[in-house]
């Protein structure tokens, strides 16, 4: 094999990448992180080192341009809640797809998981 094909083979595809923006909130101790991307293996590091850096609150994670997951994804978000959960802290996630739903629901942890139609709907709660 030759090396550019095996350079095809291990490289990400552009569609892969994942940018996280953090914004706050318009209430008081919220913070916003708006994920455009999959939450996918190669990128659940810099997602779970954004996450626990934040010591918000309430913290919505906005989901509306996350078009999958895997299930090191799926992980990572369970950890986000578990530790939210600990410190007594508010997680809720924000237009979550079909397909990520669909993941959550057959893995059992959709229940923990606070899910809002809006960023603004997530902030008023």
């Amino acid at each position: 094999m030759n090396s550019s094909a095996e350079e095809a083979n291990i490289s990400r595809m552009p569609q892969d990448t994942l940018t996280i923006t953090d914004q706050p909130g318009s209430q008081p101790g919220q913070r916003i992180l708006t994920l455009v991307g999959p939450l996918i293996l190669p990128n659940i590091f810099s997602f779970q080192s954004t996450v626990r850096s934040d010591q918000s609150q309430s913290l919505i994670l906005d989901f509306s341009k996350v078009p999958y997951a895997d299930s090191a994804g799926i992980g990572a978000l369970v950890g986000a809640y578990v530790t939210r959960q600990n410190s007594k802290r508010q997680l809720g996630l924000v237009g979550v797809c079909q397909r990520v739903r669909d993941v959550l629901k057959v893995t059992h942890v959709e229940q923990f998981f606070q899910f809002f139609d809006s960023v603004e709907a997530a902030q008023q709660n």
